[in-house]
């Protein structure tokens, strides 16, 4: 187990010296400069992304040379920027970036023209997790709760993901329009819809490129954020599910916050929906005492995806040896660590809830 330091190397928010031209043209019309790296990001994306999507659908490129162009595009779309795209749009759906009344039409266009080419249905993610997540908090009315499920099994997780894939935005609708929250409801019914008569119709006009730019990213996102949400909300007190401590975790000094803006505070963002990224870190150390007493799962160096494979493949001794042991004392030994988690990670029938 690791001991926890007071000085992170997550990011936070290092005020600049001087502000170019291109970030005072935004900062006039943002709500917090502390978003310019998204204003970057979207910049990058535009350049490099955006074009190349656009190309793949004109008869430009033929033969070899449209594989050519395609293989790369996809990796740097779908590997390179994915990540921190979607991320991106998480923080742009707790907190508007803009000032009115630009935010409504910047985050319509991120919304439908940037959402798909980074596997999202436009409306659905921010349907799901603002209108139903953040609202369940995993617990069992949550359409995407891991609680049902052996949170180690490989064979839980094909029926959670394959459950999702199939019924998940059904399940979403249904919970929106039966809370009645028929506002979010109609947007997420149809930013479903509209998106997937829209790739039946590009499939006429090049098949393998909707394939390739929006249909192939759908799926693979869908898996990508499962995967997420199965990690986040592995470990589970079921005598306390509601404990916001001791259903999530938390991943500290990781490259992967750095590209995924701190994401891997999970536990501090369900705390603490809004606040902005580059203030979680002081969050998490100020809140450590409570940490240690509810016994939170805190990873040290680590990120979702190691915590992913070691958990399907119950290496908990590797787990346990990333586990931060706050204040010295919430394990007495590393036999206890895995124990807890252990626990946690077992199913919880309905009910017992």
């Amino acid at each position: 187990m690791k001991s926890l330091s007071t000085s992170l190397t997550d990011p936070v928010y290092i005020p600049k010296e001087k502000f170019s031209r291109y970030d005072k043209l935004w900062l006039r019309i943002m709500n917090d400069k502390r978003d310019l790296p998204f204003i970057y990001l979207l910049t990058t994306i535009h350049l490099l992304v955006v074009p190349i999507a656009i190309l793949l659908f004109t008869p430009v490129l033929t033969g070899w040379w449209w594989w050519a162009v395609a293989i790369p595009y996809f990796y740097v779309s779908q590997f390179y920027f994915k990540g921190s795209f979607g991320l991106m749009f998480h923080c742009l759906c707790h907190r508007k970036m803009f000032k009115a009344p630009y935010q409504k039409p910047f985050h319509a266009y991120i919304t439908w023209i940037l959402c798909p080419l980074f596997g999202h249905a436009p409306e659905g993610y921010f349907s799901h997790h603002m209108g139903m997540h953040h609202i369940e908090n995993n617990l069992p009315d949550d359409t995407s709760t891991t609680m049902p499920y052996q949170r180690d099994s490989v064979k839980d997780f094909l029926a959670y993901f394959f459950k999702f894939i199939s019924v998940g935005v059904i399940n979403t609708i249904f919970y929106l329009f039966n809370r009645k929250r028929k506002k979010l409801g109609q947007r997420l019914t149809a930013g479903e819809y509209i998106y997937l008569a829209f790739c039946i119709a590009m499939c006429f006009v090049n098949l393998k490129a909707t394939m390739l730019v929006f249909i192939v990213p759908l799926l693979f996102a869908r898996l990508v954020m499962m995967l997420g949400n199965w990690t986040q909300h592995s470990f589970i007190d079921a005598k306390d599910p509601e404990n916001l401590y001791k259903s999530s975790i938390n991943c500290i000094n990781t490259v992967y916050n750095h590209k995924c803006w701190n994401d891997g505070y999970h536990i501090i963002h369900h705390l603490r929906p809004g606040m902005h990224y580059t203030e979680m870190p002081a969050e998490f150390i100020k809140r450590k005492d409570e940490f240690a007493a509810n016994k939170a799962i805190v990873f040290d160096g680590i990120h979702y995806l190691h915590i992913f494979t070691w958990l399907l493949t119950k290496r908990y001794d590797k787990l346990a040896d990333n586990l931060v042991n706050i204040n010295g004392n919430m394990f007495q030994s590393k036999e206890e660590a895995i124990a807890l988690m252990r626990e946690r990670t077992k199913k919880i029938p309905s009910p017992s809830l």
